[in-house]
């Protein structure tokens, strides 16, 4: 088994990425309510800050801060994960592996994180989440996808709500 070599640096900021198993379902926006629940119940045991996320058909990108003396950020994406999987109706196929360790076949196994290094590093991964519906397609304008922080952003005058419109050319700026 490949020993994987996280940072576990107390109190910082991640960026994370998920995704789903199967990159062509859309379970997460379909069943979002479900996510957002688990998400709450493991908040509620395990605190830490959403600074900025955004739910995807398939895929989810968040970042994070955790509590001073926190670094366990492992166990709530494997509560969020496997909350959401549970409520979802048995209807996966399962490969053996999956079988043999009781997994449902909802998620892929890892996620990616990466720890944010400063504010630079933070505002380009805020802007990555928000502009990532409309990098993939999803929308013309970041505004009009439902699932981001963005609008909290807008609410707060963090960001105006034509930010990223639709007729830049912004390609080369993203990560």
């Amino acid at each position: 088994m490949v020993l994987y070599r996280r940072d576990t640096t107390p109190g910082a900021t991640w960026f994370f990425t998920l995704a789903l198993a199967n990159r062509k379902s859309d379970v997460l926006t379909a069943r979002v309510d479900l996510l957002r629940a688990s998400f709450a119940h493991v908040m509620r045991l395990h605190p830490w800050r959403i600074e900025a996320i955004v739910i995807l058909p398939d895929h989810l990108h968040a970042l994070c801060t955790l509590p001073p003396g926190d670094a366990d950020f492992a166990v709530r994406w494997r509560l969020i994960k496997s909350g959401f999987s549970r409520a979802l109706p048995l209807t996966e196929v399962l490969t053996r592996s999956r079988e043999h360790k009781a997994e449902r076949g909802i998620w892929q196994r890892r996620y990616w994180e990466h720890r944010i290094r400063d504010d630079a590093d933070f505002a380009r991964h805020v802007d990555y989440i928000h502009h990532n519906p409309r990098k993939h397609g999803h929308v013309a304008r970041v505004i009009d996808w439902p699932w981001s922080s963005f609008h909290r952003y807008v609410a707060a005058g963090l960001l105006p709500a034509d930010w990223a419109g639709d007729d830049e050319d912004i390609a080369g700026e993203w990560l």
